[in-house]
């Protein structure tokens, strides 16, 4: 009998409550709910991760962005391409013109001066040898003084400074002159040009001023993150990576890479060893040839578009992860990592 049915007959209503079916159902509900999320905290895997923003960027510095200089001081005489154009290698791309449009004769012409300078020394030292010569011949036979030999020698000195200083003019001048005759400036490989920074004729330039911004062709994309102190040391070089570009539509999900749509592997390839002013690491990320989905085109993604990258690290259940994200631990070091730390 149970408790219900001994108790005194004047708890009629007690005996008629009775808990309503929804309720039930609904207690089953929630209990079902709270096993089930228990056992989703405890055994369901999650991937931790490294996450950096970033943009994309390549590896060979002459593979970047770079500016095409002057050569020479001038004025700009001719452009041979506008922004936008695709150059190759060896293509013109500004023509200089000196202020003084009669420069080169001149240096031609001091050119040869200076070369009939040292053909004039050339030929005296030449003289100055066979006097040297005749002289010593004399002083062996006791028929001239030793002085006279001893200033034949130092005749031969004085004339081989002559043709040295004339050599070195000549070769300064022939310096000017390649300097000034080269005037054309050229593309230094294939690419395209993506601004103009100088004028037209009416500008005046120095050696070194910028006259256009340069981007080669062909260039290995990286992308360049940047990612918290807390978890650089647990990056490395060959860490797998997803990426995911500006602008190309994606699903990430950061626990479970498997599921993600519209991201792109990456294998890590630099880990800077000191930080950036913000206090940031920077990764370089690579694409990993072995991944399904290779990297879009780079008409899709260029040089300078933004990026964001998750590195792969250890795989935790979901309700560490969950508690280590609340208390801002950093994440999981690998097995032999952690024997050696403890160490």
């Amino acid at each position: 009998m149970s408790a219900l049915q001994r108790l005194p007959h004047r708890f009629t209503a007690l005996e008629s409550v009775k808990i309503p079916r929804v309720m039930r159902t609904v207690f089953y509900m929630l209990l079902v709910a709270f096993l089930s999320a228990l056992v989703f905290l405890i055994y369901a895997p999650w991937v931790q991760t490294a996450t950096g923003r970033g943009q994309v960027n390549t590896l060979n510095p002459n593979e970047r962005k770079q500016d095409i200089n002057a050569l020479v001081p001038g004025r700009i005489e001719e452009w041979y391409v506008r922004d936008g154009s695709a150059i190759k290698a060896g293509d013109p791309i500004v023509r200089i013109a000196d202020i003084d449009p009669q420069l080169i004769e001149r240096l031609q012409a001091e050119r040869q001066q200076v070369q009939l300078q040292l053909q004039a020394a050339q030929s005296a030292l030449a003289t100055a040898r066979l006097d040297e010569r005749r002289a010593r011949e004399l002083f062996e036979a006791g028929l001239a003084a030793r002085r006279d030999f001893e200033q034949a020698q130092i005749r031969i000195a004085e004339m081989e400074g002559r043709v040295a200083a004339a050599q070195a003019n000549l070769n300064r001048a022939d310096v000017n002159l390649s300097r000034q005759s080269v005037q054309i400036v050229r593309a230094p490989r294939d690419g395209f040009i993506q601004s103009l920074n100088a004028g037209d004729a009416a500008t005046y330039i120095n050696a070194g001023d910028v006259l256009a911004t340069f981007v080669p062709d062909g260039a290995e994309r990286v992308v360049e993150i940047f990612i918290d102190g807390r978890d650089v040391a647990l990056v490395k070089r060959g860490d797998k990576a997803r990426v995911m570009f500006e602008g190309w539509p994606a699903v990430q999900f950061s626990g479970w890479p498997s599921v993600a749509v519209g991201t792109f592997g990456g294998i890590v390839v630099a880990v800077d060893q000191s930080a950036q002013p913000n206090g940031r690491f920077r990764v370089l990320i690579a694409e990993d040839k072995a991944d399904a989905h290779p990297w879009p085109e780079e008409r899709f993604v260029r040089f300078g578009a933004k990026a964001q990258a998750w590195v792969l690290l250890e795989t935790v259940p979901v309700g560490y992860e969950i508690w280590r994200q609340l208390n801002n631990f950093p994440p999981e070091l690998p097995p032999g990592e952690t024997a050696a730390a403890g160490e």
